[in-house]
């Protein structure tokens, strides 16, 4: 496959495993030989590590594709994609690296490979600098939905760091195209529910302090509300090794979904995890936006891909979003070749009356349009 080759310096922005993520979907959908270079230069731990890699190398075989440089440390890859097909394809990061992460990765390949796909994704579930699985589905699935396809997420284990052990089964059928969407309406919270739980050996009781704290912090500033949160014992042969953590969601009248979750760590009271959590909630729905501050960021690359004009209204616009439109409209751009549109994001101050002393934006992007050549 000849003709242009996309270059990604790995280093800038956010610096890490995202522009990794993001470049190689991108470059697999539009069939764009890649080379990242810098990658995560400027970590403590810097160049590929065990889920990064893991996700590089499941991206190659859902395309048939060459890989070079893939190997723990590298900063330097080589990426040149095939022809995307569905099928079971496995990816484990053999240690707690975050199956989410590698859904992440994957899932806009495999909307346009020519037939169904079954990811076995492997590591952890519940794991730090990630979604947990939980935000996975409750948060994620139902509102990536809206760009017009399904998916089935089982969660077969569940993984905790620093063992990982975790595994998920995610199916989904290809599409021909996805719709656009517009999130901009936010609505007025009507329901606060989520699940606090133990995993191995940690006593119920610390499931049940971090569900009571969260509860008594978000009363503080929400009190017309039942705050619905399940503590929950995972059972032993559905999670592998030691954990404890907490998600809370909160549903708005529109359909608008926020979170707010954190994990156990070691001699960390369980009042604090709880507590956490129900602050990062309340802080998601102080800034007047439709999705909250993770979502923001994973729902670029689909905007991106869309037939026609997205929208959503956020919060304070991250690093990570910011660093996902930069790295889709680059990419976006060399692919002129196919004469489809460029994906063009305009960030801008929400002009809404209700927003006018918050730090509201609207994110809007026109999508290139993205055909599946197999359908």
């Amino acid at each position: 496959m000849a003709g242009p080759r996309v270059e990604v310096d790995g280093s800038i922005m956010e610096g890490g495993g995202q522009i990794l993520r993001v470049s190689t979907a991108l470059s697999c959908l539009l069939g764009l030989p890649l080379r990242v270079q810098k990658i995560r230069a400027g970590r403590s731990t810097p160049g590929l590590r065990p889920q990064h890699l893991s996700g590089l190398e499941m991206i190659r075989d859902l395309c048939d594709g060459q890989l070079e440089g893939a190997e723990i440390g590298s900063t330097e890859i080589t990426f040149t994609p095939e022809k995307i097909k569905g099928g079971i394809h496995t990816a484990d990061t053999k240690t707690a690296g975050s199956v989410c992460l590698l859904m992440q990765v994957s899932m806009p390949c495999v909307l346009f490979a020519a037939s169904p796909s079954e990811l076995h994704l492997k590591g952890g579930t519940n794991a730090e600098m990630a979604p947990q699985i939980d935000y996975t589905v409750m948060v994620f699935k139902p509102i990536v939905e809206k760009f017009g396809f399904i998916f089935n997420c089982d969660i077969k284990t569940r993984g905790y760091y620093p063992k990982g052990g975790g595994e998920v089964i995610v199916r989904m059928s290809p599409v021909k195209q996805l719709n656009p969407i517009n999130l901009t309406e936010r609505g007025c919270v009507t329901k606060i529910y989520g699940r606090a739980f133990v995993a191995g050996v940690l006593p119920f009781k610390v499931a049940k302090d971090m569900a009571a704290a969260a509860v008594r912090c978000i009363r503080k500033e929400i009190r017309d509300l039942y705050v619905n949160i399940q503590p929950v014992q995972e059972p032993k042969d559905q999670a592998f090794g030691n954990g404890n953590g907490i998600i809370i969601i909160a549903e708005t009248s529109t359909g608008c979904l926020f979170a707010g979750s954190s994990l156990g760590k070691r001699g960390v009271n369980a009042d604090k995890v709880g507590i956490e959590a129900a602050e990062m909630l309340l802080a998601n729905l102080r800034h007047g936006g439709t999705v909250d501050e993770y979502l923001q960021d994973q729902l670029i690359v689909f905007m991106a891909l869309a037939n026609g004009v997205s929208r959503i209204k956020t919060g304070p616009v991250t690093l990570h979003t910011q660093t996902a439109i930069h790295f889709a409209e680059q990419i976006a751009k060399i692919d002129l070749l196919n004469s489809r549109d460029q994906a063009k994001f305009i960030v801008k101050k929400s002009e809404d009356e209700e927003d006018a002393a918050k730090d509201t934006y609207i994110i809007e992007c026109q999508g290139i349009g993205m055909t599946n050549p197999n359908l």
